[in-house]
Formats: C-alpha cells, sequence, structure tokens
C-alpha cells in the first residue's frame, strides 16, 4: 500500500512521451513524397486501400450517404490517411534497413507492425493483463477485509482504509482499460481518456498517499484534503479536454503530482515499521528498472516489441506484489486495532 506512488510516477513517465509528437521518420523527404502520392494514387506499392478512392474522387465525409466511407471503417478510423502513413512507414523502413540505417520514429512512435487492425499489439496485450492483476487484487482484498479478517462490533471493518482502496482500484482499472484501448488505436477521443484517466488515478493516488501516510481517520479531515485536491484535479482534466490539450502543462503536472507523492511515501517508509517493508523496497528497486527501460525507448524488437511493451510487462509483477502489500497492510493494521481493543 506504500508503493503506491510507483504507479502513478510509472503514469506520469507515459505523460512525457506525449511530448514525442513530432519524429525524425516524418520528416523524412521520401515518406512524405510516399504519403502524398499515396493520398493522390490509394496505393503504395503493390498495395492498395478501396477507401482512399473517396478523397481521390474528392469526396468527404460530408457528402452524401452513398459516397461515404463504409460505417466499420468510420468507426475505427483507419481512414486513407492513417494508411498511407502506416504502408509508407513501413516500405520507407524497409529501406532503410536494407541499408543498413537503424529504424526511426514516425509521429511520435515507433514503427510497430499493426496486428489485426490493433496498434501496439504487445502493448495492448500487456496492458490487458495488467488489467487483470489489478482486478484480481483488488477482488483477493475486497475477500480478504470482508470475509477473512474479522469486524468491528459495529459489523464494520476494522482497518479504516477499506473504502478508499476499493475506489482506487476503480481509478487503477480504468486506466489500464482505457490505455489499452489508447494503444489499440490511438485517435484524439482515445488520447484524451488515456491522459484523462492517467491525471486521474495520479490525482488520487495523492489523495491516498495523504490519507495512509498520516493516518488521517476522521471523515472531517479527509474531506478538507480531497476538496483542493479534487479541485485541482478537475479542473486540470476540463483544461485538457476543453480547453487546450497542451502535453508540456500536462507533463508538468504529473511530474509535480509524482514528485509530491514520492516524498510523502519517503517519509512514511523512513519511520514506519511496516513487517512487510521488503516488499516495499522490491517495487522501488522493480520500478527504477523498469524507468531505465522505460527511458532507454529502444527501436522494437522483430517490429512488435519496444521499450513501452517491456514496461508494460514490468508492471504486471510489481502490480501483483502492490496488491499483496495493500492486503499484508490490511491484515497488520487489524491486528494492531484488535490488540490495541483488548
Amino acid at each position: 500500500m506504500a508503493s503506491s506512488w510507483f504507479l502513478p510516477f510509472a503514469v506520469a513517465l507515459s505523460c512525457f512521451f506525449g511530448l514525442l509528437r513530432g519524429s525524425p521518420g516524418d520528416a523524412d523527404s521520401v515518406y512524405q513524397a510516399c504519403v502524398q502520392q499515396c493520398e493522390k494514387t490509394g496505393c503504395v506499392g503493390n498495395e492498395c486501400f478501396q477507401h482512399c478512392n473517396f478523397y481521390s474522387n474528392e469526396n468527404s465525409t460530408d457528402g452524401p450517404w452513398y459516397l461515404q466511407e463504409p460505417l466499420y471503417i468510420q468507426w475505427k478510423q483507419w481512414d486513407c490517411l492513417s494508411d498511407c502513413r502506416y504502408h509508407c512507414m513501413l516500405s520507407r523502413e524497409e529501406e532503410r534497413q536494407k541499408l543498413g540505417h537503424r529504424p526511426e520514429k514516425y509521429h511520435g512512435k515507433w514503427p510497430i507492425e499493426r496486428m489485426y487492425g490493433i496498434q501496439e499489439p504487445v502493448s495492448v496485450a500487456l496492458s490487458a493483463l495488467n488489467l487483470a492483476v489489478q482486478f484480481h487484487g483488488w477482488v483477493s482484498f475486497f475477500i480478504l477485509v470482508n470475509y477473512k479478517l474479522p469486524f468491528t462490533p459495529k459489523k464494520k471493518t476494522y482497518y479504516d482504509y477499506t473504502g478508499l482502496w476499493h475506489v482506487y482500484a476503480i481509478f487503477a482499472m480504468n486506466y489500464w482499460f482505457w490505455t489499452a484501448v489508447f494503444l489499440s488505436r490511438d485517435v484524439e477521443l482515445t488520447e484524451k481518456l488515456h491522459y484523462s484517466s492517467a491525471v486521474a488515478l495520479q490525482g488520487y493516488s495523492l489523495f491516498l498517499a495523504l490519507i495512509r501516510a498520516f493516518g488521517v481517520r476522521l471523515e472531517a479531515i479527509r474531506v478538507m484534503i480531497a476538496a483542493p485536491v479534487f479541485g485541482i484535479l478537475t479542473t486540470h482534466i476540463l483544461y485538457m479536454n476543453f480547453y487546450e490539450f497542451d502535453y508540456g502543462w500536462n507533463t508538468r503536472v504529473c511530474v509535480a503530482i509524482s514528485a509530491l507523492q514520492i516524498a510523502i511515501w519517503a517519509a512514511w517508509a523512513a519511520q514506519a515499521r511496516h513487517p512487510q517493508r521488503w516488499k516495499l523496497w522490491v517495487i522501488v528497486f522493480g520500478g527504477a528498472i523498469a524507468m531505465v527501460i522505460k527511458l532507454y525507448d529502444f527501436s522494437p524488437w522483430w517490429g512488435l516489441l519496444d521499450a513501452g511493451a517491456l514496461w508494460h510487462a514490468t508492471m504486471i509483477p510489481l502490480s501483483y506484489l502492490w496488491w499483496s502489500f495493500a492486503k499484508d497492510d490490511s491484515v497488520w493494521m487489524t491486528s494492531l486495532s484488535i490488540n490495541k481493543n483488548k
């Protein structure tokens, strides 16, 4: 539970990569010429895209229904430009590979091959696994505090932070769900939902850190802490979605929240005498390794596995250990409460 600073810190790092939109690959003159030619002809080499004909014939999606693209194409938003960029990227990277050049990023992303229409299939699968781990951790925590640990005479749990962890689980699962959706198809809507859910998770994690680290039990004080935290959080999300989607500002907010959480948990860990402290240290060092992997940001292996995918993989065992620590904390606090009341 003290480890709950780690996932938001990792999320903050992912916010940073939103800044990396302009890339050397999409500035390449050969790539640009390929995209322009594809938009006119609807073909890249021997591969042609039928829905490009709608645009080459100067028909837009605002025209009559019988001149618009099929609904299944509009829903996926794999339009002519998207397909042209993707196949020109693969074609250009194939040429560069023959010349012995290293891969380049295009529009902020490495050249990763699609699979069944999914942009980053490995990262999506690992995000789904992270979602499953979060769900499993929450369910096991729920069963522990509600069915295995004793209740107070008032039929309440002895663990004062049970409800907070249930809400935390919702934010965490929401984040991994939209991460999987965003990595499946990066469009404006999925991008906003991904970044909004990341900020929401960070904001709530900061609130949880303040409540747990300072041992706040009175509801009135919790409300006093929640009001400014959630007020600032809501304002930021509304600003990002309805005024200006500013990657730089979002990064600064993410980093500030994460730095504050780390300071809070570091102070708590320094003075706490928790019997399962070793799990916290494993998460800290494991998190450091995950950060190095993410920052290294190497080009994809076999066109599928990049640094982002490996970072998602490292989060799976860390998330499992995280919930294990939360359950240990509930057992420990329950034991202390029962012994105190004897």
